[in-house]
C-alpha cells in the first residue's frame, strides 16, 4: 500500500499509549507516601466527595431536563457550597494551587468551550470550577455519588443505545447554545477521548455544528513524573489515582485563549471549524498535530503476532473508508463474501471503473484515492486481493490470524491450499504496513524443503511455535533490528527467547 509522506509524518508517538517508569529514587518516595500521606489524602478525598453529595441531590430536586428555570437564592448558595468543597477536594488530592491564565467569558456571549488534551479524569477540576455541563454518556448518571454531582451539572446525555443518538447530543447542543446564555456554558472535549497529551488528535465536529463563536481553553498538567495521564493502553484508574496521591504535588494550568469567530466558510463546514480551532490550540500548548481519530485507536492498538507494526497507510485508508460510508456495519460476513469474488478474478486487474462496479459505488474522487493505494506499479490498474486484506486488516486489526487465514483463501491453490512466496510477501506487506519485506530467513526456517510455497497450517503452526516472528524472521525497511548491534532477539525492547 502507499501512503502519503503527509500522512506519515504526522503519526509519531502513539498518542493512545502511556508507559511509566520510575528511577530508584521515585520507587523509593512513592512506596513512603503510600504508608504515610496516601491513606489520610484518599481518605479526605472520599470525605469531601460524599459531603457534596447531598448538597447536589438537594439541588437537583424537582428539575427539569429541558427547561432551565430561574436560579433561586438557596441554589446560588448550593452551587457555591458545592465550588467550594469541590475545590477543597482536589486540594486534599495534591493539587494545592491551580495556575489560571486568560479569563472565560460570559455564557450569554459564549456558550461553548472546547477543551484540550483531554488525557485524564483529573480534567474534571476545571468543570467542578466553572459548573460548566458536558456531554457525557448516559450511563455515568448511575455512577455511585459522582453520577449526582454530574447531573447536579445538568449534562447533555449521550444515549450510545440509540442509533440516533449522534443527531439528538448535536441537536441538544445546538438548543442550549441558541438560549442566549439561558443553560449554563457547555464545556466540550472535542477529541472525544483521553490521549497522552503528545499531540492533538482530529477534534470530532460536535461543538462546531452550531456555527457559533467558542472559546478554546488549553490544559497543562507540567509535572516531572506524569501520573495523570489516563489512556486506553497503560496504567489503570486506580493506579493513576494512587500515585497522583502519593505526589507531594501536583501542578496544573488552565488556560482560556482569546474568542475564536468562525468565518462564513467554517460555519457551512464544521470539519474546517474544528480543524481550525484544532491548529490554534495545538500552537498555544506548542504540541503536534495527529491524524488520529477516536476510531483509529484499534488500529495504532493492534496487538498479536502479526501485528501492525507501521500504521500509517492503514490509518489513510481507513479514514478513506469512512469518507466512502464502508466502516460502519462491516461484518465478517461481507468481508468473506468480499474474498469470494476477488478469488474468481484470479489476480486479474482493475481499472477504476472495475474496481467501483466491484464495490458497487460510483466513481468519485474519494474512491480514485483508495484505489491509488494499491496500484503499486503505476499503471492504474490495482490487484483487488489487496484491498481486501487491508479492509479485513482495519476491521479487526487485533485479529491477525483471521485476516491471514481469509488471505490464504483468495491466494491459495485449490489442490494443495499452498501459497507461493511472492505472494505471501504482498499479504504481509499490506497487514504489517512495512514495505520491501523479505521472508528468505523464513522459508529457510521452515521444517522440510525450501520449495517457496507455505500452507496457512504450516505458518499457522510456525508462529504458534515463534510468536516473535516478525521480529526474529522476517525482514523489511526501517526494521528495528537494523538499528541494532549484537543479538536480533534484544532488538525493539524486547527480551525475548524464541522458543517461548
Amino acid at each position: 500500500m502507499k501512503s502519503s509522506n503527509s500522512r506519515a509524518s504526522t503519526v509519531g508517538r502513539n498518542p493512545f499509549v502511556h508507559e511509566l517508569t520510575f528511577t530508584m529514587t521515585e520507587k523509593i518516595k512513592i512506596g513512603l507516601m503510600s504508608v504515610t500521606v496516601f491513606p489520610v489524602r484518599l481518605l479526605l478525598v472520599s470525605f469531601f466527595m460524599l459531603l457534596a453529595w447531598p448538597f447536589a441531590f438537594t439541588a437537583s430536586l424537582g428539575r427539569s431536563e429541558f427547561v432551565m428555570e430561574p436560579q433561586s437564592w438557596w441554589r446560588r448558595f448550593i452551587d457555591l457550597c458545592l465550588r467550594v468543597i469541590m475545590r477543597a477536594m482536589w486540594f486534599c488530592g495534591g493539587f494545592h494551587w491551580i495556575k489560571v491564565k486568560g479569563e472565560r467569558a460570559a455564557p450569554s456571549d459564549i456558550p461553548i468551550l472546547t477543551v484540550a488534551p483531554h488525557s485524564s479524569y483529573f480534567d474534571a477540576i476545571p468543570v467542578t470550577m466553572t459548573m460548566c455541563s458536558i456531554v457525557t454518556k448516559l450511563e455515568s448518571r448511575s455512577i455511585p455519588v459522582w453520577g449526582t454531582l454530574i447531573s447536579y451539572i445538568r449534562p447533555v446525555f449521550v444515549f450510545r443505545s440509540d442509533q440516533d443518538s449522534r443527531r439528538k447530543t448535536v441537536e441538544e447542543i445546538k438548543r442550549r447554545a441558541r438560549s442566549g446564555g439561558e443553560w449554563p456554558q457547555i464545556m466540550i472535549f472535542p477529541e472525544g477521548t483521553c490521549t497522552n497529551r503528545s499531540g492533538l488528535i482530529l477534534f470530532k465536529a460536535g461543538a462546531f455544528i452550531p456555527g457559533l463563536p467558542v472559546q478554546p481553553v488549553v490544559l497543562r498538567y507540567p509535572n516531572k513524573l506524569d501520573t495523570v495521564t489516563w489512556t486506553w493502553q497503560g496504567p489503570g484508574a486506580f493506579k493513576i489515582l494512587w500515585l497522583t496521591l502519593c505526589q507531594p504535588h501536583n501542578p496544573m494550568e488552565i488556560e482560556y485563549l482569546p474568542i475564536y469567530t468562525p468565518s462564513d466558510e467554517e460555519k457551512e463546514n464544521p470539519a474546517l471549524f474544528a480543524n481550525n480551532v484544532r491548529k490554534l490550540m495545538a500552537k498555544a500548548l506548542e504540541l503536534p498535530l495527529k491524524d488520529l481519530s477516536f476510531e483509529d485507536r484499534e488500529i495504532s492498538l493492534a496487538r498479536g503476532p502479526l501485528r501492525i507494526w507501521d500504521y500509517s497507510s492503514l490509518l489513510e485508508f481507513h479514514q478513506l473508508l469512512c469518507r466512502l460510508g464502508l466502516r460502519a456495519g462491516r461484518t465478517d460476513t461481507e468481508l468473506e463474501e468480499l474474498a469470494r469474488r476477488a478469488r474468481k478474478l484470479q489476480g486479474d486487474r482493475l481499472g477504476l471503473e472495475d474496481f467501483a462496479q466491484f464495490l458497487d459505488l460510483p466513481v468519485t474522487d474519494t474512491l480514485a484515492q483508495v484505489h491509488s493505494q494499491f496500484d503499486q506499479h503505476g499503471d492504474g490498474q490495482i490487484d483487488v486481493r489487496h484491498y481486501v486484506i487491508a479492509l479485513s486488516t482495519v476491521h479487526r486489526p487485533s485479529k491477525s490470524m483471521e485476516t491471514l487465514k481469509l488471505a490464504f483463501k483468495m491466494y491459495e491453490n485449490e489442490e494443495n491450499g499452498q501459497v507461493l512466496e511472492e505472494d505471501l510477501t504482498a499479504i504481509l506487506e499490506i497487514m504489517l504496513g512495512v514495505k520491501e519485506l523479505d521472508l528468505s530467513v523464513l522459508f529457510l526456517s521452515l521444517d522440510g524443503p525450501d520449495t517457496g510455497k507455505i500452507t496457512y497450517d504450516e505458518l499457522h503452526r510456525f508462529i504458534e511455535q515463534h510468536p516473535h516472528i516478525v521480529q526474529d524472521y522476517l525482514d523489511f525497511e526501517n526494521h528495528p533490528r537494523k538499528f541494532c548491534v549484537g543479538r536480533p532477539q534484544s532488538c525493539n525492547g524486547n527480551n525475548h527467547n524464541k522458543d517461548d
